[in-house]
């Protein structure tokens, strides 16, 4: 049957995917599956990270202290789950700092898990997106180590991290991160944010475009829809946060100080 085989392609693997393999040779019996988990877990070739899901251990390695991939698990959490927010930003080797907490979007509610150290969190798909039908827009598909994974490309990434700065860090490491990016689909940021219908998160988008306008190239036929889509009456940049802001007249924003000034550059 040549599980072996099925193994080496399979880093991170669930049993539906162990099923499908199963059946295409015949052996598709419930009973079969569960003896050659139970004996390859034995065999130490398999370690289990949450029921139905399991990570290969590679030939010779001990299965008490082999590395799995932390983006596999994400990946493999639920079936449509999608890397994204500091997560995306971090496979796309575009992190400022590493964290040991990853975050997937995934309709499909998921319980958090800790595995390896470390932690996994689910994110529900922005409203807007589900009453469109829209969950996709601006995933890309990508293999990695033989694990085919959904992520945000960067373009969606900078709108989420924008809508959803609770998911990815600092203000510090949202800017450094994404004034990591050197290039950006402008449109593409455009369409996403028309999608979403934010008026605060527009005005997010459009004054982090307009203080990064030479450096990414970013012309008027992108900043007005997002100025026409911009809050009627002051929002804060940051919800909750009332302290230590200044009005920016032309999103109508409540900015910190912290990033109007940037703060983190400061010499101390």
């Amino acid at each position: 049957m040549k599980v072996d085989e099925f193994l080496q392609q399979h880093a991170v693997f669930t049993v539906e995917e162990l099923d499908r393999f199963l059946s295409a040779r015949g052996a598709g019996n419930p009973n079969t599956r569960r003896s050659l988990l139970t004996y390859y877990r034995k065999k130490g070739r398999i370690i289990p990270i949450r029921r139905s899901l399991y990570a290969t251990v590679p030939a010779g390695a001990d299965p008490t202290s082999s590395p799995v991939d932390p983006y596999l698990v994400a990946a493999k959490l639920t079936p449509d789950a999608v890397l994204a927010y500091h997560t995306a930003l971090a496979f796309h080797g575009k992190a400022y700092s590493i964290y040991m907490r990853l975050h997937y979007v995934s309709a499909n509610k998921s319980m958090p898990l800790t595995f390896q150290g470390h932690d996994f969190i689910r994110a529900p798909v922005p409203p807007a997106l589900v009453a469109k039908d829209e969950a996709m827009f601006g995933v890309i598909r990508r293999n990695r180590s033989g694990v085919d994974l959904r992520v945000t490309s960067l373009e969606r990434t900078l709108v989420d991290v924008l809508d959803r700065p609770d998911l990815t860090g600092s203000w510090e490491e949202i800017w450094r991160s994404l004034e990591s990016v050197e290039f950006f689909d402008l449109d593409q940021i455009i369409a996403y944010v028309l999608l979403l219908e934010n008026a605060t998160t527009a005005a997010k988008v459009g004054f982090f475009l307009a203080q990064h306008k030479e450096a990414l190239m970013v012309e008027d036929v992108h900043i007005e829809p997002l100025r026409r889509l911009r809050p009627r009456q002051p929002h804060y940049f940051v919800r909750g946060k009332r302290d230590g802001c200044r009005w920016v007249g032309d999103w109508n924003l409540m900015i910190p100080e912290e990033i109007l000034n940037r703060s983190w550059e400061e010499v101390l």
